[in-house]
């Protein structure tokens, strides 16, 4: 049987000093010779035999002559010796910042498969904490205030407190890396306006059909559409932004949710980008019902009700009292029944238990991320 052997993993870090010195001692040299020959003051050596000045170039060629060896010998272990110092401090950094991981969704990150999964027992805390930061493209959790927490300002909620802003930020990263993956020409708000209104003529097929379809016509007028299933305690069910002044993203979360949640979350967030301005992030929770709060938010909700059931229709939906007249009106007006019934559910004329039959259950495992 092969006896497997660990990997050597010293804790100590080697300096080109630590040669230099071992050099001197089989010549006999003292500091101060060597000063002498390199042309420094003693004081420098000493400081590069502690490891305390770098080695430059100009030293490198210096130490060639004197010492032997060649300059890219001594460059190379210098840039090895600075590099193995940079990660012992970054070990330490990691172990001091382990309790912000008490900010963030990590299980369920891990169990998504956007870090590796492992026990959170104090040994793999720090290598954990390195996961997040490459996930997040931030160097420290004082980054990510900064970057994401920080973007907590801008958000425009449909609730005054809303949920944990940990899992809301992670949930915008997994948007983010989806958009990156995605080029668009530059914004174009006519041909934006034009998408709109072809994706309102789509509601009515399949996820299957309607989804490739939707993000092509919004991609082309500068605007990516991205979804990403919702982390538990965000409670999202969607956002609108933009990522630079010519770039726009709508993120939709589907998970539990309807054809016809769906459509007007869409069209909710797709009227933050032709309506609003470019600073605010638009955050819409789960219940966008009763609570909605800011000026802009009500103009999205009212836009995207005009915009799928246009005003001259609106007496019509009250004489509407069975599937068949909602689906004969959906017809009529060109769009998907669930819409109809999602709307007269919201504006109790129906009971919310009434022709949900109607409705078409959307879900990641049927409509997977491109």
């Amino acid at each position: 049987m092969t006896k497997t052997t660990r990997p050597f993993t010293p804790d100590w870090v080697s300096s080109p000093g630590d040669t230099i010195a071992d050099v001197l001692e089989e010549r006999d040299w003292t500091q101060a010779e060597l000063a002498e020959r390199l042309g420094y003051t003693t004081k420098h050596v000493s400081l590069l035999i502690n490891g305390k000045a770098p080695i430059t170039e100009e030293t490198a060629l210096k130490l060639e002559r004197v010492l032997g060896s060649t300059a890219a010998f001594w460059l190379r272990y210098e840039a090895q010796y600075r590099a193995a110092l940079a990660r012992k401090e970054e070990e330490n950094c990691l172990k001091e910042w382990t309790s912000w991981l008490d900010h963030l969704p990590v299980k369920e990150l891990m169990n998504r498969g956007v870090i590796p999964k492992c026990s959170l027992i104090a040994k793999n805390k720090p290598g954990v904490v390195k996961s997040l930061l490459h996930f997040f493209g931030v160097a420290s959790p004082d980054e990510w205030r900064s970057c994401y927490a920080g973007m907590e300002v801008f958000f425009r909620r449909t609730h005054e407190e809303q949920s944990d802003v940990g899992a809301i930020s992670a949930w915008l990263r997994l948007g983010e890396i989806e958009a990156e993956k995605l080029d668009c020409p530059k914004y174009s708000k006519p041909k934006f306006e034009k998408a709109v209104r072809e994706i309102r003529a789509l509601t009515v097929l399949l996820p299957e059909e309607f989804k490739p379809r939707i993000q092509r016509l919004c991609r082309e007028a500068g605007v990516v559409l991205v979804l990403v299933p919702s982390i538990k305690m965000a409670q999202v069910s969607g956002v609108a932004r933009w990522l630079n002044p010519h770039k726009a993203l709508i993120q939709l979360s589907l998970y539990g949710k309807t054809n016809d949640c769906f459509w007007f979350n869409f069209f909710h967030e797709a009227a933050h980008i032709l309506l609003h301005n470019k600073e605010n992030i638009f955050l819409d929770e789960w219940d966008s019902g009763e609570s909605l709060k800011s000026e802009q938010e009500q103009e999205a909700n009212q836009w995207a009700q005009k915009f799928l059931i246009p005003p001259e229709y609106e007496g019509e939906l009250a004489q509407l009292k069975s599937k068949n007249d909602v689906i004969d009106f959906a017809n009529r007006i060109g769009i998907h029944p669930a819409i109809i019934v999602g709307r007269l559910q919201y504006n109790h004329l129906i009971d919310h238990s009434w022709m949900n039959g109607l409705k078409v259950s959307l879900c990641f495992q049927d409509v997977q991320i491109e």
